[in-house]
């Protein structure tokens, strides 16, 4: 029981130092903005129906991973809606939430898929970007870093799993 007791507390300890990074107002604006841009995998579903409009050669590719990043989202409220973990309680958030509930962060699972997927395609900006929006969740207080680990190799599975039927069926590999 050391060992979770342990991970509980790192896990309150980090998110207690990320979210004293959201007490300067660029730090605060830049987390907010970046929470907002991925809620309901809405960044990454815009960016992978761009990417359709404008890669017409791969269009197909393109949207499979958007649906690939679409759907790892989904399943990961379906976890959480069995997990049920609670919110960080011990830090004020700077937003609000679709739910109550933190694990997996959706935000992280629908970021990693767009990561994997889109960055598979050329899209070398996805993968930083959802490097910072994983981020973001931390510095708003609404996530620990376990939820954001779990929900970043949710979203990785899932697109790496997806990744020969995103490419049309031909395994390039």
């Amino acid at each position: 029981m050391d060992d979770l007791d342990d991970l509980h507390d790192m896990d309150h300890r980090i998110v207690t130092a990320l979210r004293e990074c959201g007490t300067d107002p660029r730090v605060a604006g830049a987390a907010r903005a970046l929470s907002w841009a991925g809620e309901h995998a809405a960044l990454w579903l815009a960016a992978g129906l761009a990417g359709a409009a404008v890669d017409g050669g791969r269009r197909g590719a393109w949207l499979r991973g958007t649906a690939l990043t679409a759907g790892a989202h989904l399943v990961s409220m379906g976890v959480k809606r069995v997990v049920r973990r609670p919110r960080p309680a011990h830090v004020e958030p700077l937003v609000r939430t679709a739910g109550r509930h933190s694990f997996p962060s959706s935000h992280a699972t629908s970021a990693a898929a767009a990561a994997v997927a889109f960055g598979a395609l050329g899209a070398h900006a996805v993968p930083p970007l959802a490097g910072l929006v994983c981020v973001s969740r931390l510095v708003a207080g609404v996530h620990f870093p376990t939820d954001i680990a779990a929900g970043a190799a949710l979203g990785a599975l899932t697109a790496r799993l997806g990744a020969r039927w995103m490419r049309g069926g031909v395994d390039h590999d």
